[in-house]
C-alpha cells in the first residue's frame, strides 16, 4: 500500500505530476520543494490587506476566501474556492488543492493537500500528504521528526525500511478521518477510508477501511464535598 495509487486518486489534484516516477508515495515529498519553486512566480494579490500577510511567491486560486490574521509565507500554491480561516499559518512549500478548508490556528509546512481536504481547527501538518476528502478533527498533530537521530523508517515486508527522509509526517489516504486531539507519529501511513477515534496516539501503518478505537479505561468515583 505504499504506491501513490494505493492511497490517492491522482485525478483529485492538479499536481499529479509530483508522483510521476515515485515508487513510494512519500517520494513525492522529496520533489515538493523543487516542484513548487518552478511553478510559482511573484504575484500581486487582491487579498493583501493590513491584517493578512502573503509572501511574494504565493499563487491563490479564484474564489478562495482568506480571513484576517492569516500568514502565508510561501512559496505556496493554493487552489480555487478554499477557506483559509483566521490565524492560519502556511509556511514554506505547501500545496493546497481546490475546495479545501484550512482552519483557524492551524500550521502547515512542506505538505500537499488533495482537493476537498479539511483541517478546520488547531492542527499541525508537516511533511505530509493528505488525500482527497481527508479530514483532521480539532487539535490533531502530525509529528514529522523522530526524537532520536536518523531518517524516518516504515515497516516493509516485516523489516524497517529507510524512507530517505529525516522529516516525514504522515500519508493519509483518500476519505480518511482522524479524531480530535490524536497524534500521528513520524512515518504514519493511513489507508483509504479508515477512521481513527479521538485521542489516539498512532504509530505505523493502518490498512484501508479500518477503525482504530481508543478505549482507554475511565474511572468514576463519588465526589466528596466538604463544608
Amino acid at each position: 500500500m505504499f504506491e501513490p495509487g494505493d492511497l490517492f486518486d491522482l485525478t483529485k489534484t492538479e499536481h499529479a505530476a509530483l508522483f510521476q516516477g515515485c515508487e513510494h508515495a512519500w517520494d513525492a515529498l522529496k520533489k515538493l520543494k523543487s516542484y513548487i519553486d518552478t511553478q510559482v512566480k511573484p504575484t500581486p494579490h487582491s487579498h493583501a490587506r493590513a491584517r493578512v500577510y502573503i509572501g511574494d511567491y504565493v499563487f491563490i486560486g479564484e474564489g478562495t476566501v482568506i480571513e484576517d490574521g492569516v500568514m502565508i509565507k510561501g512559496p505556496a500554491i493554493i487552489g480555487k474556492n478554499c477557506e483559509i480561516r483566521h490565524n492560519a499559518y502556511i509556511r514554506e512549500h505547501v500545496i493546497i488543492g481546490d475546495h479545501c478548508v484550512i482552519g483557524n490556528s492551524c500550521e502547515f509546512k512542506h505538505s500537499l493537500l488533495f482537493d476537498n481536504a479539511v483541517v478546520p481547527h488547531f492542527s499541525y501538518v508537516g511533511d505530509s500528504i493528505l488525500g482527497h476528502k481527508s479530514h483532521l478533527g480539532a487539535g490533531v498533530k502530525i509529528s514529522n521528526v523522530k526524537l532520536v537521530p536518523g531518517n524516518v523508517t516504515v515497516e516493509k515486508d516485516g523489516v524497517p525500511f529507510d524512507t530517505g527522509l529525516r522529516k516525514f509526517g504522515a500519508l493519509l489516504g483518500d476519505n480518511t478521518d482522524i479524531g480530535c486531539n490524536s497524534v500521528l507519529n513520524p512515518g504514519s501511513i493511513i489507508g483509504r477510508g479508515s477512521v481513527m477515534y479521538p485521542n489516539t496516539n498512532w504509530r505505523g501503518i493502518l490498512p484501508a477501511n479500518m477503525i482504530v478505537k481508543n478505549q482507554a479505561a475511565q474511572e468514576i468515583i463519588v465526589r466528596r464535598v466538604h463544608d
